[in-house]
């Protein structure tokens, strides 16, 4: 095994643990802050272990946190869950890979941002809670809280977290 493939397995790895650690540790700050720290862990996933990385922690990550008791309540979330990190993800290789600058950061947080939304707002809010059986009113109301605007911001607040630490954390593993 190649020496390139082996840090692409490691960084893999790392974020993977790294996703499920930080929503463990931060779960009672609330969502905010676990949010926009699991979105930074996703984006440096991809920025540092590439496309491949990224995608695998963006969809295995929703499944363990889940099975470790850490995820959502309801496992019929859990796939547009996965399908909205991955959404991040690839808008971020893509933008990454077409754009150069600075700039590239900005339009993959913005991009990002607003796409995985798009995605959490209609898989869950309009097609998952309609499915879950026995849901009582007050849950719906929460759960489409949660997967709503929030989920905006704290993509927003990852991308910009990862534009402002992702390029020294670049340079210092180029060494």
């Amino acid at each position: 095994m190649s020496s390139s493939k082996t840090m692409k397995i490691t960084y893999t790895a790392i974020m993977l643990a790294l996703l499920i650690v930080v929503q463990y540790i931060t779960k009672s700050l609330g969502q905010f802050v676990t949010g926009s720290l699991v979105n930074l862990i996703l984006i440096a996933s991809v920025v540092l272990g590439g496309l491949l990385s990224g995608c695998i922690v963006a969809v295995v990550s929703p499944f363990l946190a889940f099975l470790v008791g850490i995820g959502p309540a309801f496992v019929q979330i859990i796939p547009f869950i996965a399908l909205g990190n991955l959404v991040l993800v690839l808008v971020y290789y893509f933008i990454f890979s077409k754009i150069n600058g600075k700039t590239k950061w900005l339009y993959a947080a913005i991009a990002g941002a607003a796409i995985k939304f798009l995605v959490l707002y209609a898989g869950i809010v309009k097609i998952a809670l309609s499915i879950i059986p026995n849901l009582k009113e007050k849950q719906i109301e929460m759960i489409s809280a949660s997967f709503s605007w929030p989920q905006l911001v704290t993509a927003l607040i990852g991308g910009v977290v990862a534009f402002l630490i992702l390029p020294a954390v670049q340079k210092a593993l180029s060494k």
